[in-house]
């Protein structure tokens, strides 16, 4: 069967990170569901880029899946971070040990913020790094703790889409992605 990635997305999200996890995650054959926050599907990334989402988050709450993505970008993590039915989501995955993952100031902002970081070791975007609390910060690109995967930015997002493939589908699957890919 194969696994269910939700990407829940909002207005200001960081556009690379976006971009490069829908479109990664799905050269790997994963059944990737983009969701909007927002009140459309439609969103506005941080750099202006715009995006139609493929469904509203609301339409799906009640769905399962094997990994939960939040992009970073400001406001995009704020936004993410205040939005109850998300956290309550994110919460639930990481209590039934289910995979969740997010970049760059989500993280900080929002998985902080929902409360899962707990005790993890985990990375973000570090000018956000001072937000932080009950965690470790790691400083490095990607940082897997358990069913917990962060990520720093936009320059660490194609790692980052890897290691999501590799957590969820094995180390075989990333290995052909990041080949056709060209990934040294």
């Amino acid at each position: 069967m194969t696994a269910r990635v939700l990407i829940a997305v909002a207005d200001g999200v960081e556009d690379i990170e976006t971009v490069t996890l829908i479109d990664v995650l799905r050269r790997a054959e994963l059944e990737v569901v983009v969701a909007s926050i927002e009140s459309r599907r439609m969103f506005t990334c941080a750099r202006g880029t715009r995006i139609t989402a493929d469904t509203m988050l609301v339409d799906v709450l009640a769905q399962d899946f094997d990994l939960i993505v939040l992009p970073g970008g400001m406001p995009g993590a704020e936004h993410l971070a205040e939005h109850a039915p998300l956290a309550e989501k994110v919460v639930a995955q990481a209590k039934a040990g289910k995979l969740f993952a997010a970049i760059c100031a989500a993280p900080a902002v929002a998985l902080q913020a929902y409360g899962v970081l707990k005790q993890r070791r985990m990375t973000c975007y570090p000018a956000f790094s001072d937000r932080l609390s009950g965690c470790t910060f790691v400083d490095a690109p990607v940082v897997v703790d358990g069913n917990c995967i962060t990520s720093q930015g936009p320059a660490s997002a194609m790692e980052f889409a890897l290691t999501l493939i590799e957590q969820l589908v094995g180390r075989s699957a990333r290995a052909a992605v990041a080949k056709a890919l060209l990934v040294p």
